[in-house]
C-alpha cells in the first residue's frame, strides 16, 4: 500500500477550549502533570496503546505514537473561553477532581492560562451563568471576535497549527432548521441572530473559518448539519462526532455487541446516573437533559438493529434518566439494570454499578482527538473523520449512513485508518495465512 503524504509533526500546536470546567482543567493539569514525570496519561489511546502491524508472528506492535507521526505533549500550548473568569489553576480547584498535592506541583503551568471572554447566552444553558461574556451585535460579530481570538493566540504563542474540542456544557435540544440546510443560509443566520444557531455554532463556524479542526464533546447540534460539513469541506478542515463517549454508555456499547453477537435478547435496559459537578446541574434542567438523552437513547437502536431482529429487540424498553446531585461532585455513579433472555425465552438479568469519575474519563479523550485531529490536518484529510467514531457517543458519518456504536469495530475503523495513512497493509484478522 502507498503511504500517504504528512506534513511535519513539529512545531507548536495550540488546543482551544470552548469551556474551561472540570474536563478541560482535568485535561491541561494531566498533560502537564504527565510532562513533568508526576503521572501517567493512562486512558490515552496515542500513547498507551499499540497497534499491531503485518502477521502476528512478525511482532510489530509499536504504539500510535511511535507509528504515525504525531505532535508530542511538550508541543501542546492551551487557551480557551468561559463565562466564568478563573484561572486554570482556580477552575481546577474548584472543579474537586484533582488533589490539591497534585495542582500546587503544577500550579505555576496553570495560572497563567486564563479563559478569554466566552460567547455565552443563558438561553441554551439555563443552569448556568457569569460575567466573563463577550458582547456583539449579532452572532456574526460574535464569531469575528472568537476569530480575532484565535489569531492573536497563534501569534501570541508563536504557533504552526491548532484544534479546538468542545468541553462546554450540554446546550438546549436543537434540531435542524432551514438556517443549518446550507453554509448561505446558516451565514444570514448568523447576521439575523437566529435563535436556532446556539454558541457552539459559532465556536464551530470561528474555527473552520480559520481553518482549525473542531471536535464537539457534548451532545449539541454543533457540526453535524449540512452548512458545517459545507464550511468543512470549503476550508478543507477536518470534523468528527460529538458527545464523548466515557462512562455509561461506553459500556453499552461493550455489552451490547454481545447480546447481538450471542443472539440474546434484551427486553429492557434502564439506566440512571447521579452527578454533581457543573455538567450534572446544567443537566438538571429539562431541555438540556433531552439534548443528552436524545444522544445516549441511539446508541442501542444502531448496535442491535430492531428492525433486523424484531424477535430479540423488537419491543426493548429503554429509558435514560440522570439526577443532579451535588455531594457526590464530579464523582459519577452510573447504574443499569438490563433485562435480557435466552434459550427458549429464558429471562435473566444483569446489573451494573459504575462508579467512575467522568473528567478523569473525559480527559484523555481530548488529548487523542487533538492529537489526531492535527494529525488528519497534516495528512490532508478534511471533512468528515468517521474513523475518529470511537470517542463519541454519537459519531458524524456521511448523509444516509447510520453509525457505526461497538467500541471494537470503531478501534477496528481507527486503527486501520492509520495503517492505511501509513502504507501498511490493513489486518482483516482471517488468520487463514498461518494454516496454508
Amino acid at each position: 500500500m502507498e503511504k500517504q503524504k504528512i506534513r511535519s509533526a513539529g512545531g507548536k500546536v495550540g488546543v482551544l477550549l470552548p469551556g474551561m470546567g472540570a474536563v478541560a482543567t482535568t485535561f491541561i493539569a494531566g498533560v502537564e502533570a504527565v510532562k513533568a514525570g508526576l503521572a501517567l496519561p493512562i486512558g490515552s489511546l496515542t500513547q498507551l496503546g499499540t497497534i499491531r502491524l503485518g502477521k502476528r508472528t512478525d511482532d510489530r506492535v509499536p504504539r500510535p505514537k511511535e507509528f504515525v507521526p504525531i505532535a508530542e505533549l511538550g508541543q501542546l500550548e492551551f487557551a480557551g473561553w468561559d463565562p466564568i473568569a478563573d484561572n486554570c489553576y482556580e477552575a481546577a480547584r474548584k472543579a474537586g477532581v484533582l488533589e490539591e498535592k497534585l495542582l500546587e506541583q503544577i500550579r505555576h503551568r496553570l495560572e497563567p492560562i486564563k479563559p478569554m471572554p466566552a460567547v455565552f447566552d443563558t438561553r441554551y444553558v439555563k443552569k448556568l451563568d457569569g460575567p466573563n461574556v463577550k458582547k456583539g451585535a449579532n452572532w456574526m460579530e460574535l464569531a469575528e471576535q472568537l476569530r480575532e481570538d484565535i489569531r492573536r493566540f497563534k501569534s501570541e504563542k508563536k504557533l504552526d497549527r491548532m484544534v479546538m474540542v468542545w468541553c462546554g456544557s450540554t446546550e438546549i435540544y436543537l434540531e435542524q432548521k432551514p438556517v443549518h440546510e446550507s453554509l448561505k443560509a446558516f451565514e444570514a443566520g448568523l447576521k439575523a441572530n437566529d435563535p436556532d444557531i446556539a454558541p457552539s455554532m459559532v465556536y464551530a463556524y470561528a474555527a473552520l473559518k480559520e481553518r482549525v479542526p473542531f471536535a464537539n464533546g457534548a451532545p449539541n447540534l454543533t457540526v453535524d448539519f449540512p452548512a458545517m460539513t459545507e464550511l468543512a469541506k470549503e476550508m478543507r478542515v477536518p470534523i468528527c462526532g460529538k458527545d464523548f463517549k466515557t462512562g455509561q454508555t461506553m459500556l453499552k456499547t461493550v455489552l451490547a455487541p454481545m447480546f447481538k453477537s450471542r443472539m440474546l435478547g434484551v427486553a429492557g435496559w434502564y439506566s440512571t446516573n447521579i452527578l454533581g459537578n457543573r455538567d450534572g446541574e446544567v443537566l438538571d434542567d429539562p431541555e438540556s437533559f433531552k439534548t443528552k438523552e436524545v444522544s445516549k437513547l441511539g446508541v442501542l437502536e444502531h448496535i442491535l438493529q430492531p428492525e433486523k431482529n424484531p424477535e430479540l429487540y423488537g419491543n426493548i424498553y429503554h429509558k435514560v434518566r440522570i439526577n443532579y446531585y451535588p455531594p457526590r461532585g464530579d464523582n459519577k455513579e452510573g447504574w443499569d439494570n438490563i433485562d435480557i433472555f435466552g434459550w427458549l425465552g429464558y429471562p435473566m438479568q444483569i446489573k451494573v454499578d459504575f462508579l467512575c469519575r467522568d473528567s478523569i474519563l473525559a480527559a484523555p479523550l481530548v488529548l487523542d482527538l487533538a492529537l489526531f485531529l492535527d494529525f488528519a490536518e497534516r495528512s490532508g484529510m478534511s471533512g468528515i473523520q468517521e474513523w475518529l467514531s470511537f470517542y463519541f457517543k454519537s459519531p458524524q458519518t456521511a448523509p444516509g449512513l447510520y453509525p457505526e456504536h461497538d467500541l471494537f469495530i470503531q478501534l477496528m475503523k481507527l486503527k486501520n485508518n492509520l495503517r492505511h495513512a501509513m502504507g501498511e497493509e490493513l489486518i482483516t484478522h482471517l488468520g487463514q495465512e498461518y494454516y496454508a
